[in-house]
């Protein structure tokens, strides 16, 4: 059971392994782009290349759909990203339980987006961990954990894409040796659990107040999605490649657009924030596409020394 791009790399490692994979649940096709036309989630489309018999339920909680599950008779479930909390019911169906692979050192980080939290939270290690699943979301016993780097130039995208392929990898270390009961599942202790609630489109907003630290790790917590972005004559303006300069100290106010000299001497397209300047390699007008910053400026010749952050009345 999966959904997004993270668990695709789980998926083809039960494949590769050898394993029977009986079915492959993902959620329904949804509108995406800009024609809004229904999109196959990245499970599906990889699910459907390797031949395997794929379900889109609306929801598990259907009758119909546990009789379904029921019948397909799984010696054990596997969930990584899936997207719905599995009722009670089919928690206890499998004979080896249902094992969740999460991005994230559990009890740190439960709920639906870890990875953008670590990211976001400026850490600088996360992991992935294989948990046996109860009712209660992400605190079911720990089977295994493994500790992964966070690079500071990592993205939500390149780190999900390194745990990704980690869980994987632990998955498979894990799965026969839960299957011969030599692990003894170990509790989450509570009073160490934090939570990193579902992203909403309105995170990406850039508050120019905030030091340039913080936004430089936001930007990077937030893609490829809903990605950063603030406004420019009313204007959505998204910004893409940006990192931070903590030591640029100036008295312009925060979301002011500046021409910083570079360690080469050439100008840098930056803008200032609470703390330090944020220098911008890249940013894209709505409708528009992607520009470097040398692009846009030849394009917006006014754009230096105007100001940030106020949308369209």
């Amino acid at each position: 059971m999966g959904t997004s791009e993270f668990a695709v790399p789980i998926l083809e490692a039960l494949v590769r392994a050898g394993y029977q994979v009986v079915a492959v649940f993902t959620q329904p096709d949804r509108p995406a782009g800009r024609g809004l036309k229904p999109q196959p989630p990245p499970v599906k489309q990889r699910a459907l290349e390797l031949g395997l018999p794929v379900y889109q339920p609306e929801t598990l909680r259907d009758e119909k759909v546990l009789a379904q599950i029921a019948a397909l008779a799984p010696d054990i479930i596997v969930v990584a990203a899936y997207g719905e909390i599995l009722p009670r019911r089919l928690l206890t169906l499998p004979r080896l339980g249902c094992l969740n692979v999460h991005p994230s050192l559990l009890p740190k980080l439960r709920g639906a987006a870890p990875i953008q939290a670590a990211i976001r939270q400026g850490l600088t290690e996360t992991g992935v961990t294989i948990a046996l699943m109860t009712p209660k979301l992400d605190a079911g016993p720990i089977l295994a954990q493994r500790t992964v780097p966070i690079a500071p130039e990592d993205t939500a995208r390149t780190l999900g894409e390194r745990l990704a392929r980690v869980g994987a990898e632990l998955l498979l270390e894990t799965l026969p040796r839960w299957a011969a009961g030599v692990i003894t599942p170990q509790p989450q202790d509570e009073s160490q659990a934090t939570y990193a609630p579902p992203v909403r489109k309105e995170d990406g907003l850039i508050d120019w107040q905030q030091s340039a630290e913080e936004i430089w790790r936001q930007c990077r917590a937030y893609d490829p999605w809903p990605g950063c972005f603030t406004f420019w004559k009313g204007q959505l303006l998204k910004l893409g490649r940006v990192w931070s300069d903590p030591s640029w100290h100036g008295p312009e106010p925060p979301g002011t657009v500046l021409l910083l000299p570079g360690p080469d001497g050439r100008p840098r397209l930056a803008v200032a924030t609470g703390h330090g300047a944020l220098i911008v390699e890249s940013l894209q007008l709505a409708g528009r596409r992607l520009l470097s910053a040398e692009e846009f400026l030849r394009g917006q010749r006014d754009f230096v020394g105007s100001r940030l952050g106020q949308a369209a009345a």
